[in-house]
C-alpha cells in the first residue's frame, strides 16, 4: 500500500497523527505546507490517501486540494479544520474532499476515517484494474470471473451467445460487453426486448415492413435487423418471442435470409445474435412454448450471469460505484457509506439483484440526510434483511439436532456434528465453483491441502483435481 499523506503546518498535528498511523503500520509522510507535498506530487507517485489543513501559510489546504483533483480525481482527500470553519468544510466537499475532519479531533475517529478512504481508495484502483472492459461491470466473486474469463474468450468470436440469469442481474451490460470486444465493435448494437413490444407489432420492429404491408405503414420501414447491419442484433427477454416469430427467427437462423413485413426479396442477414432470458428455457421447451430447434440454435455458447446473493462480497464494491454514479447524474458530492451499513446491504436479499441495488443508491444520494450513509439511513424494508430469519432458522435446527443427539446418547455429537457441517459446506462450495478446488478453498477461506484432505477424510467424491479443471 502507497503511504498516507499528512500536511499540517501545525507540528503537534503531525506529530499525533503519525504516532496513530505508526502504531497500525500504516505507512506516512508528513509535510509542513501545501508546496511541499505538490513538489512530492511532482516528483514521484501520488498517495493512498491525503490528509490536509484548511488553514496555512502560503497555498491553502483548499488549494491544495484544487491541484490534487486536476490531476488524481480519484484520490481520497480528507481536509481538517476547525468546528467553527463549515463554510470551509462545504468548500472542501465542493472541490471534492472525501470528508472533513473537524478540530480538536478524536485520534479513533480519525483513524477510522483515515481507514475508510484507504479502503475505498483500494477498491477503486482494484475495480479499474481488475475489470476494463466497462464500469458498470464490476465483481470479485468467484462466479462474476467466471463471467469476464468467458467475455475474453469470446473477444474474437462472433458465435451466438445465450445470456441467462435472474432479473436485474445485467444481462444487456453482459451482452454491450460481448459486442464491444468483439470484430464487429465498430459496427452498431441494437437491443430489443422482445416481451416489452406487442405482439402485431414485433414482427415489422424485427424484420421491417414495405409500405402498404398494413394499415398505417405510410413508408418502407428498415427492421432491427437491417438497423445492425454487420453488428450485434440482441434479443432480451427471448423466452417471451410468440410461437409464430420463434419460427421466422429460426429461418433467418438457418438460411441467414429474411423478407420484410410484405415484401418479396430475400434479404441478407449479417448480423451476430446475442439472446437472453431470464427463463429456463429448457422448461418452456418441455412444456411446448418454445421450438427445440430454435433453442440449439441460440444456445451454442451460454453465459450465466450469478444472482447478488451468489455474490455478496461484490455489494459493497458495486453500492459504492452506484452512489458516484448517482452523485454524477445529480451533479452533487458523492455521499460515503459506513461498515455497518454496507454489512446490512450485503445481508440483504435483494430479488431485483443488481438493478435493485443500484435503485437503493439512488434513493440514499437523494433521502440520507446526511454525507455519511449509516445503517439507520437505509430504506426500511433493509433496515432488518430477510436473511436474518434463515440464519434463526438453520441456527435452531441445529440446535434442535444437537438437542436430540445429546439425549439419545448418539456417540460423539461434536465430532459427528462438525464432519456433517464440514461435508456440507465443501460440498455446496464445490457445487458453486464447478468442482474447481482451489476457488472452492478460496470461498470457504481455507487452504488447498485443507479442502483435499478434507474430501478425502470426508468420503466426498466431488470436485474435479486441478488438473482436469484446468
Amino acid at each position: 500500500m502507497k503511504p498516507v499523506w499528512i500536511v499540517d503546518d501545525d507540528k503537534s498535528i503531525r506529530w499525533v497523527l503519525e504516532k496513530t498511523l505508526s502504531r497500525e503500520q500504516m505507512a506516512f509522510r508528513s509535510f509542513s505546507s501545501a508546496s511541499e507535498a505538490l513538489s512530492q506530487l511532482e516528483a514521484g507517485e501520488p498517495p493512498q490517501v491525503l490528509v490536509s489543513d484548511i488553514r496555512m501559510p502560503g497555498e491553502s489546504g483548499l488549494d491544495l486540494l484544487r491541484k490534487v483533483k486536476e490531476r488524481f480525481p480519484a484520490l481520497p482527500v480528507i481536509i481538517m479544520t476547525a468546528y467553527s470553519d463549515l463554510d470551509s468544510a462545504v468548500a472542501a466537499f465542493q472541490g471534492g474532499a472525501y470528508e472533513y475532519l473537524p478540530k480538536p479531533f478524536d485520534v479513533d475517529q480519525a483513524l477510522d476515517l483515515i481507514r475508510r478512504a484507504v479502503d475505498e481508495s483500494t477498491h477503486q484502483l482494484g475495480a479499474a484494474s481488475e475489470v476494463g472492459m466497462a464500469p458498470e461491470i464490476l465483481g470479485k466473486a468467484p462466479a462474476m470471473q467466471e463471467v469476464f474469463r468467458a467475455i475474453g474468450r469470446l473477444s474474437q468470436s462472433s458465435a451466438t451467445v445465450m445470456i441467462t440469469g435472474e432479473s436485474g442481474t445485467g444481462k444487456e451490460l453482459v451482452a454491450h460487453a460481448l459486442h464491444r470486444h468483439s470484430p464487429r465493435s465498430d459496427k452498431p448494437f441494437v437491443a430489443i426486448n422482445t416481451a416489452a413490444i406487442p405482439r402485431d407489432l414485433l414482427e415489422s420492429e424485427l424484420f421491417g415492413h414495405e409500405r402498404g404491408a398494413f394499415t398505417g405503414a405510410a413508408m418502407q420501414r428498415r427492421g432491427r435487423f437491417e438497423q445492425a447491419e454487420g453488428g450485434t442484433l440482441f434479443l432480451d427477454e427471448i423466452g417471451d418471442m410468440p410461437a409464430e416469430l420463434q419460427t421466422r427467427l429460426l429461418r433467418v437462423l438457418s438460411d441467414g435470409n429474411f423478407y420484410r413485413v410484405g415484401g418479396h426479396s430475400p434479404i441478407r442477414a449479417n448480423v451476430r445474435i446475442i439472446a437472453a432470458t431470464h427463463q429456463n428455457l429448457e422448461t418452456r421447451v418441455r412444456e411446448g412454448l418454445f421450438r427445440e430447434d430454435l433453442f440449439h440454435r441460440l444456445n451454442v455458447i451460454r453465459v450465466r450471469l450469478p444472482s447478488l446473493r451468489e455474490r455478496r462480497e461484490d455489494i459493497p464494491i458495486l453500492a459504492r460505484h452506484f452512489l458516484q454514479k448517482s452523485a454524477q447524474e445529480l451533479g452533487i458530492e458523492a455521499k460515503h457509506i459506513s461498515g455497518a451499513a454496507l454489512r446490512q446491504l450485503s445481508a440483504a436479499d435483494f430479488p431485483g439483484n443488481v438493478r435493485q441495488l443500484e435503485n437503493v443508491c439512488h434513493w440514499l444520494t437523494v433521502m440520507a440526510p446526511g454525507q455519511l450513509i449509516d445503517a439507520g439511513d437505509l430504506p426500511p424494508e433493509l433496515r432488518e434483511p430477510a436473511l436474518s430469519a434463515e440464519r434463526t432458522d438453520w441456527e435452531s435446527g441445529l440446535a434442535l439436532a444437537a438437542d436430540r443427539m445429546l439425549a439419545g446418547g448418539d456417540g460423539p455429537v461434536h465430532e459427528k456434528i462438525i464432519a456433517a457441517v464440514e461435508r456440507i459446506l465443501i460440498d455446496r462450495a464445490l457445487a458453486h465453483t464447478g468442482g474447481r478446488r482451489v476457488e472452492a478453498a478460496l470461498a470457504l477461506g481455507i487452504g488447498r491441502n485443507t479442502i483435499t484432505r478434507k474430501i478425502q477424510e470426508l468420503g466426498l467424491d466431488g470436485g474435479r483435481s486441478e488438473e482436469s479443471a484446468s
